[in-house]
């Protein structure tokens, strides 16, 4: 079910399947209660197995109104994906018990119209080896049973350890703003599951979504190399932000486990009060000489890990060409060089119009200018007219916007049939 549409009887796209919420209050065989839908503008909602009409292979047919209140986890509840699948139980056999981990779960409806969780599809455990995905390979090893619920046993107790690989597959098809915030509604000892279970770049990337709690809570959960590495992976700025948010020998720790190279930027950032130009910008723009051809300057600006709005310029500073850099020249703009000769030298397209701001300038100012000229990145120099970095649309937005804005929970009043349906979830 994970992923299908779900429409309504008249075929209307209402949302995506994310997971499917068990209920285990009763004791004895699990039911499925609920589904948590993602509705359009990526919001998760609850919505209610009596809406349920029919599923096949392509959808899942709903009726009636859909509360539109966000998904809360109550108490005696859990996600069939979220938690579930990849838990390790034990199964009893004709042929002798065996460890497995959870693959997947079949619901039925009986003749009450209760979704019952009635069967497991387990994987074997290999003697010596983990069931987890193979990171080479991408495959699982071991025996694969399907076996009526009867036969686990295990399946709601907490294990102390658990694999992420499963769940993450059904989230493969998340942006990383969107992946944040389906881990941000995890509870905390299922988002250090999946923080393991990520690489260091797209836990990096993660991070930079999340509120400063959670990152705080599971960079804390790190190894400290391996915290190191994801911070390297950050952008300087938000590393800077992140270290700044931990206890300040913790922080030096780790900055002195960071490579020095990684470590000196993030260390400059850090001197840097946090509403001034210099403590929101990056230090990493695209920066090129003067003699540099447009053709290069646009291979810099295809690259994939560049930022949207750090693409929208190429920065042309004499030597050094890494901040604080040689005296600053001026940006072009992107469009400017798709207009261009490929072999035209960068330094004839400048942007004279364009004045780069005080690493001391307030948020203010640096909105003010942003906003008067249309930028959505404004180079930021020091006394000596240096380049210390850019700042863009986004680092002003995530400084204008309620502190708790990746929080907010858009909890609206329902109408009396919804407040009901939350009701009987209690």
């Amino acid at each position: 079910m994970a992923g299908l549409t779900v429409l309504d009887p008249l075929g209307d796209h209402v949302g995506r399947v994310r997971d499917v919420v068990l209920s285990f209050a009763r004791g004895g065989q699990p039911h499925a209660h609920g589904l948590v839908i993602e509705v359009p503008g990526k919001r998760r909602v609850f919505l209610p197995m009596t809406r349920v009409t029919s599923v096949d292979p392509a959808s899942v047919i709903v009726t009636g109104l859909v509360n539109m209140r966000r998904f809360e986890q109550r108490a005696g509840e859990a996600l069939a994906i979220g938690e579930i699948l990849d838990r390790q139980v034990r199964v009893r056999s004709s042929e002798g018990d065996y460890d497995a981990v959870v693959e997947d779960l079949a619901i039925e409806r009986n003749a009450r119209r209760e979704w019952l969780v009635t069967k497991i599809f387990v994987r074997r455990n290999e003697p010596g080896q983990r069931s987890a995905v193979s990171r080479l390979t991408r495959r699982r090893s071991g025996q694969t049973t399907l076996v009526d619920i009867g036969q686990v046993i295990g399946l709601r107790r907490q294990p102390t350890a658990q694999s992420a690989e499963l769940l993450l597959e059904s989230y493969e098809d998340l942006r990383v703003a969107d992946l944040a915030e389906a881990i941000h509604d995890l509870n905390p000892k299922r988002r250090a599951e999946v923080a393991a279970a990520l690489d260091d770049e797209k836990l990096a990337d993660v991070l930079e979504e999340l509120p400063e709690d959670d990152q705080v809570e599971i960079i804390a959960g790190l190894e400290n190399d391996r915290a190191a590495d994801v911070l390297e992976a950050m952008e300087p700025d938000d590393a800077a932000d992140l270290l700044s948010d931990l206890p300040p020998e913790q922080a030096e720790r780790l900055l002195q486990l960071m490579a020095p190279d990684e470590a000196e930027p993030v260390r400059r950032l850090m001197t840097y009060e946090e509403n001034t130009a210099g403590g929101l910008m990056t230090s990493e723009p695209i920066i090129l000489g003067p003699e540099a051809t447009i053709a290069e300057a646009l291979a810099m600006v295809r690259r994939e890990e560049i930022a949207p709005a750090l693409a929208s310029a190429v920065f042309v500073v004499r030597p050094p060409l890494e901040t604080p850099t040689g005296r600053f020249l001026g940006l072009v703009h992107t469009q400017r060089l798709l207009r261009e000769p490929p072999h035209n030298p960068v330094g004839i397209a400048i942007d004279k119009t364009i004045e780069p701001i005080a690493v001391d300038a307030r948020l203010g100012e640096v909105t003010r200018t942003l906003a008067n000229y249309n930028l959505v990145t404004v180079p930021v120099v020091d006394d000596d007219g240096r380049l210390l970095g850019a700042v863009t649309v986004d680092d002003v937005l995530d400084h204008i916007l309620p502190d708790d804005w990746r929080e907010e929970r858009h909890d609206e009043e329902g109408t009396d049939e919804e407040v009901m349906e939350e009701a009987t979830r209690d």
